[in-house]
């Protein structure tokens, strides 16, 4: 395991029962080898580089996707952090906020707090794909006040070639979701064929 990546103790119950795997996983955090960082998930400290006697454990949005990956959980950064991140907003969110197929909660490390929220799957569509950032993006703005160079900022963000791009807007505006964009994506579509 390396340190300060987060594990869940469900990777070692094939190793024996399950008691004797939380015994063990309890004896060794008890010894400081391991810190459980949450319900089921553990980490290996690791010292700072600069201060080595003080240890960092993991990133809360780290233990967020490890939880995720280990409930078989869809888990997306939410539609302002998208936006944020494709350049359609200038204001970045305040907390780092996902979506997810699972329950909502919440991981803390130290001062970094990472909220995850229930939603619909129709929210996580094309879940690792840039239509999907831009997707999410898109659901947490306005058509009205969002111009189509803001549009294409987004789309240069998003490292896709003209084909790439032209597939992604076209896919989009066939969205039912997206009914009030259908405009908007039609004259980016138009300017990419141009």
């Amino acid at each position: 395991m390396k340190r300060g990546v987060p594990f869940s103790i469900e990777r070692f119950y094939s190793l024996g029962t399950t008691t004797s795997v939380q015994k063990a996983m309890s004896r060794l955090a008890k010894e400081g080898k391991v810190v459980r960082v949450a319900k089921g998930i553990y980490s290996r400290p690791k010292p700072l580089a600069s201060i080595p006697s003080i240890k960092i454990t993991a990133k809360a949005e780290d233990i967020a996707k490890t939880w995720a990956r280990t409930h078989h959980y869809k888990l997306v950064p939410q539609g302002l952090e998208a936006a944020y991140r494709l350049g359609m907003q200038t204001q970045a969110p305040v907390k780092a906020v996902y979506w997810t197929t699972g329950p909502s909660r919440e991981f803390k490390v130290g001062n970094e707090v990472v909220q995850v929220k229930h939603t619909t799957a129709t929210k996580l569509r094309w879940e690792n794909k840039p239509e999907g950032t831009l997707f999410r993006g898109l659901l947490s703005l306005s058509a009205e006040y969002t111009p189509v160079s803001t549009l294409k900022v987004a789309i240069k963000r998003l490292n896709l070639n003209e084909k790439e791009a032209i597939y992604v807007v076209n896919k989009l505006s066939h969205s039912p979701m997206l009914k009030m964009w259908q405009s908007k994506l039609n004259q980016l579509e138009s300017s990419l064929l141009s």
